[in-house]
C-alpha cells in the first residue's frame, strides 16, 4: 500500500471544486473543498464519524451545535461525532480547506464541482466500502 503523501496546501489552494474526494481509507477520509464568497457546506450531523478541518485560505466561521467559531488561514477545527454543524464561507474571496472523516463518508475519488452538484448526488455518494487502494 502506498497510503496518500502530497503537498496537501498546494492540492488545497489549487482546488477549484466544492468538493473532491483524495483518498479513503478503511477508517478515514480525506476530503478538498472550495467554498465560494457566501456559500456553505450545509448543516449536518454525523452520528458516527468525527470531522477534522483545516482551513487553508480564506475565512468563514464555522458553527458548532449552535456556536460561531470565526476561521481563517492556519485554523484547525474538530467537530465530535454528534455534533451539528456549519461551514460557511462569510469573506469576499473562496474558502478553501481540507477535511478528514473518520471513518470515510463519501465515495472514493468522488468530485462534485458545486455545492448544487454535491446536493443531487446526495443519495449516491455515500461511502460503499470501496478504498483508494
Amino acid at each position: 500500500m502506498k497510503g496518500y503523501c502530497e503537498n496537501i496546501e498546494r492540492a488545497t489552494v489549487g482546488n477549484e471544486d466544492f468538493r473532491r474526494v483524495l483518498y479513503t481509507g478503511e477508517h478515514i477520509q480525506l476530503v478538498l473543498m472550495t467554498l465560494p464568497a457566501g456559500c456553505d457546506i450545509g448543516e449536518e450531523v454525523h452520528e458516527d464519524r468525527d470531522q477534522f478541518f483545516r482551513i487553508e485560505e480564506g475565512r468563514g466561521t464555522v458553527y458548532i451545535d449552535g456556536v460561531p467559531n470565526p476561521v481563517e488561514d492556519d485554523f484547525a477545527v474538530i467537530v465530535p461525532a454528534g455534533a451539528r454543524h456549519n461551514v460557511v464561507n462569510d469573506g469576499d474571496a473562496p474558502l478553501r480547506l481540507y477535511t478528514l472523516y473518520g471513518p470515510p463518508e463519501h465515495k472514493d475519488k468522488v468530485v462534485h464541482k458545486t455545492r448544487e452538484d454535491a446536493e443531487r448526488d446526495h443519495d449516491n455518494d455515500h461511502w460503499d466500502g470501496k478504498t483508494t487502494e
